[in-house]
């Protein structure tokens, strides 16, 4: 995955809260086995902690600050994405958002943006505290997206995914799927209180995924603000590879399957990995959201 090094990346997208700290301490779970379940049961989840049942308070005024606002110090251009991380993750939340904000006009509908919040440890949202063992997650109160950048090294290390830039990129338009669901009014059916392989929980998940491969069959022909030119300038089949590879990594079938050794489908809240990865194909395949209806029989 390139990007276009002249391209004006856009830090107002994302709100960098590393080193922030919630005072009192009140992230709800910690690390060790309470850590692994919750990082089990919250991964890519799509909603916030409260919905997960990991919360304890109103989100914490001090954590949505920080002196050091790395990415806005640091991250400029599209070559800074080329070379750097988070600038990598920001010009991914900038495409992304780019290319809803068109989609949604040629549909004449309006696209509210959402920042996506770098936080290390923990964090207070509109959704209740959390720390990182979450995953990342989809705020519908505060209609923002938070990410823990070292989520990416439990990607790889601990669900076994082949990682890589895309993988990264996969999980961030994933959870801007649920934004642009909670936009159509979509995501509220997951919270039904139902589990299970055909419960709305999975097919909210499973639709966010084809959004996340409609958003990559599109991101090399969507023009960039700034210059008029797609930010991302190419995507390779390994990129793809690595990202149907995090879309199984993440099947409920392989979680269960690895940290309580059995598959157990009428717990299932995100599908299982083919399928996961079927509906991601589907919609970077077609390139059209109008195909990701994962509701219809």
């Amino acid at each position: 995955m390139q990007f276009d090094d002249d391209a004006n990346l856009d830090t107002s997208e994302v709100q960098d809260v590393r080193g922030s700290r919630v005072p009192g301490g009140r992230a709800t779970i910690g690390g060790g086995i309470v850590g692994l379940v919750a990082l089990v049961l919250g991964v890519l989840f799509g909603v916030g902690p409260e919905q997960l049942g990991l919360s304890s308070g109103d989100p914490d005024p001090a954590a949505t600050s920080s002196s050091q606002a790395q990415v806005q110090q640091t991250c400029k251009k599209g070559s800074d994405a080329n070379t750097k991380e988070d600038c990598r993750i920001l010009a991914v939340v900038n495409s992304v958002q780019d290319y809803w904000r068109q989609e949604f006009t040629r549909r004449e509908a309006r696209y509210g943006g959402a920042r996506t919040v770098f936080f290390s440890n923990r964090v207070g949202t509109a959704c209740g505290a959390a720390t990182s063992a979450v995953g990342p997650f989809y705020c519908p109160g505060d209609r923002q997206v938070y990410l823990d950048l070292g989520f990416f090294d439990e990607l790889r290390t601990k669900f076994g995914s082949s990682g890589g830039p895309f993988a990264q990129a996969y999980v961030v338009a994933h959870e801007y799927g649920h934004h642009v669901q909670n936009q159509m009014g979509t995501l509220g059916r997951a919270q039904d209180g139902r589990q299970g392989a055909d419960s709305n929980a999975v097919k909210v998940e499973l639709q966010a995924d084809c959004y996340a491969g409609v958003w990559a069959r599109q991101a090399t022909r969507t023009p960039d603000e700034s210059t008029g030119r797609p930010l991302i300038t190419s995507l390779t089949d390994r990129d793809i590879k690595d990202g149907l590879d995090a879309a199984a990594a993440v099947g409920d079938d392989r979680i269960q399957e690895k940290f309580q050794g059995r598959v157990t489908p009428e717990s299932w809240t995100h599908g299982s990995a083919e399928q996961r990865q079927q509906w991601f194909y589907t919609g970077f395949r077609t390139g059209d959201m109008g195909k990701c209806n994962t509701f219809q029989r």
